[in-house]
């Protein structure tokens, strides 16, 4: 594994399916939402863990 540039809003999106894939992959859940640590149900419009507003998530990531 490396580090890998976010260059964009479409490679941020396509990290965080893989990220949010990962607990399915494994069969430790049946859906992504149901990962408690995971933001995924954050991007469905349900509650998750820690609050996450996923409509300024790439704005405020690319300010760092």
């Amino acid at each position: 594994m490396h580090a890998e540039l976010i260059l964009n809003e479409a490679m941020m999106r396509e990290k965080l399916d893989y990220i949010h894939a990962n607990p399915v992959k494994h069969c430790y859940v049946n859906l992504p939402r149901r990962w408690r640590y995971s933001s995924a149900a954050n991007y469905e419009g349900l509650v998750g863990l820690m609050k996450i507003d996923v409509r300024t998530f790439w704005l405020g990531a690319a300010a760092f």
